[in-house]
């Protein structure tokens, strides 16, 4: 396992999709700011914070479970772009270039969890 966890590609990748989410959100609505605003932000940041907890965490069996909790927080994620696709607040080609980087951030999560088991 690396030694720190900006070391992790997913992570990388994962808080770069963070960014990304947070400049494509300040294009939506102000009436969603405290709807599908705040749970777009809290699912983003969730997915690279568990990376975080979980690489600080003192053995594998644990820190396995926190890249499941990343997982799932990517897959609430995936939601609500579909959600804001389907609200046409985003168009079909930054939802499917949104959907294949969450689909690599996918990727990576369960490879790392399937090395760790």
């Amino acid at each position: 396992m690396s030694s720190h966890w900006k070391d992790l590609l997913v992570w990388q990748r994962s808080h770069d999709f963070v960014l990304t989410i947070y400049k494509l959100i300040a294009t939506f609505p102000q009436d969603e700011k405290f709807h599908l605003i705040d749970q777009l932000k809290r699912a983003a940041s969730s997915v690279p914070a568990n990376i975080v907890e979980g690489h600080s965490r003192q053995s594998k069996k644990e820190f396995v479970r926190f890249m499941m909790y990343s997982r799932g927080s990517l897959e609430e994620l995936r939601y609500f772009l579909l959600l804001a696709k389907d609200l046409n607040y985003i168009d079909e080609v930054n939802y499917n270039e949104l959907e294949e980087k969450a689909g690599e951030i996918s990727f990576l999560l369960n490879s790392l969890i399937k090395s760790m088991k």
